[in-house]
């Protein structure tokens, strides 16, 4: 049904409802308010100064209007409410003055004044509460208020068949939990009576959401692995063999990654893995022997990272470990001849392993029987990016790699579509981090732990949350840092910045003057990358930690203790400093990531947010996330069922299939 359709809006208001993303009725009815307004009378026996009030009365005069320009008016009257007369103000109401007669039952909602006796309002309802009143309240714009919002929803509702609203609960879940059906529920959420019905109508309206996910991600995972695998037959001896080889050993974890992933690659279904661990744990030894393996079966394999100097010190990494394959490295400051011989090498399958940037997925990058693609610090990708790699094969075994581990639990709905494997036991030989919490008054102990570490010929990460000075924000950036650092230090070590606003070519030539030791204290902004390795770097002081989320800060103190030498991490802050705690007691990704997420939610895991990420209307994934794991395992049961294949539900599959639609 169009908007046009509907009585009492004209196109102006269209127009309006336009700009919100309200384009149809459907739309309309599916706007749900982002909070609600509780209404309830005040104990008028006991009131106290700049108490918000919400009391009933009857007007007692003629409302008076002051005016003191053409959009500010100010207009009083005197309001009995059974046990005392109050003078109540208010301000830019002016056109209510011809309803406001003497006699007429009204509420006011404001902030009591009690040596005056008087309200000022921000809000005038006509008629008494006699019990709660629950308002709706609505995104909107200066353009439509919410209370419009509201009386269009309502007036839409009312001449809506409720036949009309797609139900996507089938009936034994909606049995199961005694859910109300999907149309009340709809007209209780934009016009509820009571706590009790509203509680019932999101509960049963956020399942539904959460339901249609992770039958949409149950989907995902279906008909990725489903997908016709590679024919790969390589001897698990091989690979063992290559193990006993190396030059160190590998933990219970990455014994158990490496079997995991050998299990799908030589599987008849597509592999589509996450390999998540924590910063240090040995995600990379695990990537570069999942790429032997393919390389074993006669498939070129990709390893795709989100910085040059990344993907450089990858494939250094691997000519180390593996110098009769043939590598190349292309990235996007290679010159323009050696990109050409580059791609040669790629097309002509001269070269085995290709490692790289964004430059791995340009269209004129052609490959030769592509078989595996692995993605380092995959969220840093795009949806799209990523899909532009892999459809240069023709069905590519894929391989996520994070640094950000999140709880399994939380990790089974956020990566739904994947399988899942997870590094928690560090290498041995590396010491936790010492992570002390210093406030700015005991910033001279801090200089002095600096100085030890100087001294002892190692170097300091110093972290600022921001690049330039900002007038809003006392904070310290970059160059007050560098000025305070060669104050401090500039006689005995030299002292380097790097941020965000500097060139690709810059923050690379400085990242590698840092790693030859040519820089002793590196002043920074986060665009310190992960994975990145300064084995002498031992100290990490953060500036306004309190800035930062937990899992950010613990990737930040994973740039040091990347060797057997002691390490410490300073966060300062005279803010937050009970949260910030949390990195005092563990050196455990997983456990910090846990609390990070019971704080700031899934969605703010990775501190951005990605495409591809939850956007629900109701739902969240912190606060229900029990509904949540109920709808996954009944989205799972319904995927399975001959319901599923029904005729009857088949709007709902026809849903899905249109939502997964991303290869």
């Amino acid at each position: 049904m169009n908007l046009e359709n509907l009585k009492g809006i004209g196109k102006t208001t269209i127009k309006y409802l336009n700009e919100l993303g309200i384009y149809n009725v459907e739309d309309l009815i599916n706007y749900y308010p982002f909070r609600y307004e509780i209404i309830e009378n005040s104990d008028i026996t006991n009131l106290n100064d700049g108490d918000k009030v919400v009391i009933g009365g009857i007007i007692e005069n003629i409302p008076t209007i002051i005016h003191f320009n053409r959009k500010l008016n100010k207009m009083s009257f005197h309001l009995n409410t059974g046990s005392f007369i109050a003078n109540i103000t208010i301000f830019n109401r002016a056109f209510l003055k011809d309803k406001l007669n003497i006699g007429c039952q009204i509420t006011v909602i404001g902030k009591y004044d009690k040596k005056h006796n008087s309200i000022t309002a921000s809000d005038i309802k006509f008629g008494l509460i006699e019990e709660t009143l629950i308002e709706p309240i609505y995104h909107s714009s200066f353009k439509i208020s919410s209370s419009k919002i509201s009386k269009i929803i309502k007036s839409a509702l009312t001449n809506l068949e409720s036949t009309k609203i797609k139900d996507y609960i089938p009936n034994n879940f909606i049995n199961k939990y005694h859910f109300i059906n999907k149309a009340k529920s709809i007209k209780i959420i934009h016009n509820p009576k009571t706590k009790t019905e509203l509680n019932e109508a999101l509960k049963r309206l956020k399942y539904e959401e959460l339901f249609m996910y992770m039958l949409k991600i149950s989907y995902l995972k279906k008909t990725k692995t489903q997908a016709d695998g590679l024919n790969r037959k390589v001897s698990y001896d091989k690979v063992e063999d290559l193990i006993k080889n190396l030059p160190f050993e590998l933990t219970v974890d990455q014994l158990k990654s490496v079997k995991d992933i050998y299990d799908d690659l030589i599987s008849k279904n597509r592999m589509n893995r996450l390999l998540q661990g924590d910063v240090g744990s040995g995600k990379t030894i695990v990537s570069f022997i999942a790429l032997y393996i393919n390389y074993l079966a006669g498939y070129q394999g990709a390893l795709m990272a989100p910085t040059e100097i990344l993907a450089s010190q990858h494939y250094t990494n691997f000519l180390k470990l593996f110098p009769n394959l043939n590598v190349v490295l292309l990235t996007g400051k290679l010159k323009s001849k050696e990109k050409r011989e580059c791609k040669k090498l790629i097309e002509s399958k001269k070269a085995d392993i290709i490692i790289g940037t964004h430059a791995l997925i340009s269209e004129d990058v052609k490959y030769n029987n592509l078989g595996l693609v692995i993605t380092d610090e995959q969220h840093r990708f795009g949806v799209a990016q990523r899909g532009n790699l892999k459809n240069k094969g023709i069905t590519p075994d894929i391989l996520y790699m994070s640094a950000t581990p999140i709880p399994r639990t939380y990790a089974l709905t956020l990566y739904g579509d994947m399988d899942i494997s997870s590094i928690r036991t560090m290498p041995s030989g590396r010491k936790p981090v010492k992570t002390y919490v210093k406030t700015n008054k005991e910033i001279k102990d801090v200089l002095y732990m600096m100085l030890d570490q100087i001294k002892a010929h190692h170097q300091i990460y110093v972290i600022a949350p921001l690049i330039e000075e900002s007038d809003k924000i006392d904070l310290e950036d970059v160059y007050k840092l560098e000025e305070k650092m060669k104050r401090a230090f500039g006689k005995i070590c030299n002292v380097g910045i790097m941020h965000g606003k500097m060139t690709n070519k810059e923050k690379d030539e400085v990242m590698n003057e840092f790693k030859e030791n040519k820089i002793q204290i590196l002043i920074s902004t986060t665009v310190i990358e992960v994975g990145v390795d300064v084995a002498n770097a031992t100290m990490i002081v953060i500036f306004d930690s309190y800035r930062f989320g937990l899992s950010a800060l613990h990737q930040l103190r994973g740039r040091v203790g990347r060797n057997n030498l002691e390490s410490y991490c300073i966060l300062i802050s005279d803010k937050e400093t009970k949260r910030l705690e949390v990195l005092t007691k563990t050196n455990d990704g997983f456990k910090v990531s846990e609390e990070d997420f019971k704080l700031r939610g899934g969605g703010d895991i990775f501190g951005i947010r990605q495409s591809g990420d939850m956007n629900f209307k109701l739902a969240n994934i912190k606060n229900d996330y029990d509904l949540l794991l109920r709808a996954k395992e009944d989205s799972e049961a319904f995927m399975k069922s001959e319901e599923y294949q029904s005729p009857k539900y088949a709007f709902i599959k026809k849903e899905i299939t249109k939502a997964t639609n991303l290869d």
